[in-house]
């Protein structure tokens, strides 16, 4: 366990990743790990403390998700969220039952702030609930230390502080003082260490790439974005020519992506790295293929032979490096105590090939968006690269709804630079955490020229967001929408109609694909 951290156990809670987030933003390390993991792996990691997360089991159920119960002996801090509460109750004796009503939403609570876990909290708060089982008994020499409005519990402390409860989520946004909660558990009680930080992490690393690759030599796939970008600088850092960065240009990325992303790492950091054009075999892969999952397989697998062939001009490589960050690792299946669906199966983590000829090394793998940007600039990349809006692996093919050709990639480059130069003519860029266009196998009629028109649609999309877990689409101004809308139509070819689409993360996705 990095950094005497702190490790999760999670039961299945849509809200899992926002504990992670937050315990992170304290600069504490946290990570997530499956319910069931074993005493004797718990002592071996040695966390500084658990949190127990939230989930939709009940405890009494004959299928109730549960833990090693040698770990309740474990001599660190345990607190519980919601399932995680009532899994403490029910675990040491206490009663927790369903009832009739539950609680959902925004509850008022009444605190014991004299409780550790409630210093500097007022005594009535606002905090965010999501439960129908309810604490009806708690153990022996334990003690309320909240109650709901609807005098249900919603706090409990055992003697020494060592085991709290919360029924409600400090994580969520809504809770008030939910940070200063979590805050009062890790520093007060857990006594956790607050060194986890960028300069640190890239310390580290170094360390554990030299370690690993030893003399062999590395690739770094590279696709323009921000984590392959950082992903590159950051092995380079570690093992210098030994690595070399290859860029694939699949022809799916964005307008001149290619010559600003190579330009960045080999003038700006002396990084190797060698640019090749395969968009022709991607293409002729792709062809006629509509079926979202066929295209992420299609270009995950392309992107894999075509490094095993290019990796043949430089020796005998043994490694592969990656810019795979945590939300990759979540959302391909493999996280949230196994419990997780796969949502983007284009993912390196989910869609590689089983028989790759590479070792995989993947320096990212336990960060966040925001926290990849910091290791960024602690390695020296320029502003205007770290902080570029995120683009998936897959690139303007999970962008290109149905067919992808050469003239639909085009269409949809044109579009897209002129949505991002105008986000950047409007200072609001740095407001938006993702903007995109995306194309979409409609047409509508139109009239231009006094002309009838039947051209292709198009949508607008841009989120707010911390980590890409969860997002909210951006308010644009109707005076930057109508600008963009009218430029598109009138300067790129195919494209008569423009929309923007207004929904949030979830239950939509970010990407349409």
């Amino acid at each position: 366990m990095k950094n005497n951290g702190v490790m999760i156990l999670d039961f299945g809670s849509q809200y899992t990743k926002l504990i992670a987030r937050r315990i992170r933003e304290e600069n504490i390390y946290s990570e997530i790990f499956k319910h069931n993991i074993s005493i004797d792996e718990v002592e071996r990691l040695n966390p500084a403390a658990i949190i127990l997360s939230g989930g939709p089991s009940s405890v009494f159920s004959n299928n109730a998700l549960r833990i090693d119960p040698e770990i309740l002996k474990y001599n660190k801090p345990i607190l519980g969220i919601c399932y995680g509460l009532q899994l403490l109750i029910h675990s040491y004796g206490g009663n927790v039952e369903e009832k009739n009503s539950g609680e959902y939403g925004l509850s008022k609570l009444n605190v014991d702030s004299s409780h550790d876990i409630f210093s500097n909290v007022p005594n009535e708060i606002n905090t965010w609930m999501s439960h129908m089982d309810q604490v009806t008994k708690i153990p022996l020499n334990w003690r309320i230390v909240a109650r709901s409005s609807n005098e249900i519990i919603a706090a409990v402390s055992n003697h020494d502080s060592s085991r709290i409860g919360l029924q409600f989520h400090p994580e969520v946004i809504h809770s008030e003082y939910g940070k200063v909660i979590l805050r009062n558990f890790l520093i007060n009680i857990a006594n956790c260490s607050t060194g986890w930080n960028a300069n640190n992490y890239v310390k580290d690393q170094i360390l554990n790439i030299k370690n690993e690759v030893g003399n062999d030599k590395i690739i770094t796939g590279v696709s323009g974005g921000v984590d392959s970008t950082v992903a590159a600088a950051l092995i380079h850092k570690a093992v210098g020519n030994q690595s070399t960065a290859v860029l694939i240009d699949h022809g799916l990325m964005r307008k001149n992506e290619a010559k600003t992303c190579v330009s960045a790492l080999k003038k700006g950091l002396d990084v190797n790295i060698h640019s090749f054009d395969e968009s022709d075999i991607f293409l002729s892969k792709l062809e006629g293929i509509k079926d979202p999952e066929e295209k992420r397989k299609i270009i995950g697998n392309q992107f894999i032979k075509s490094f095993e062939k290019i990796s043949k001009k430089f020796g005998d490589i043994d490694f592969l490096a990656q810019g795979t960050l945590y939300p990759d690792v979540i959302e391909s299946g493999f996280g949230e105590g196994g419990k997780s669906q796969t949502i983007k199966s284009h993912h390196n983590v989910g869609g590689l090939p089983k028989d790759m000829n590479f070792k995989l090394i993947e320096p990212l793998r336990d960060l966040f968006k925001d926290e990849v940007r910091k290791v960024g600039v602690e390695l020296g990349l320029p502003s205007e690269l770290v902080q570029r809006h995120p683009f998936p692996g897959p690139g303007l093919g999970v962008r290109i709804i149905g067919r992808i050709t050469k003239e639909r990639i085009e269409t949809l480059q044109e579009a897209d630079k002129i949505f991002i130069d105008i986000l950047h003519e409007d200072k609001l860029y740095n407001d938006i955490w993702q903007a995109f266009a995306v194309l979409i196998p409609i047409k509508t009629v139109g009239v231009m020229g006094d002309k009838r028109t039947y051209e292709n649609l198009l949508a607008l999309r841009a989120v707010t967001s911390v980590d890409g877990m969860t997002a909210d689409w951006f308010k644009i101004p109707e005076s930057t929408l109508a600008k963009v809308s009218n430029k598109i139509v009138n300067n790129v070819k195919n494209v008569n109609r423009v929309v923007y689409d207004i929904t949030s993360k979830p239950p939509g996705t970010i990407e349409w694909e």
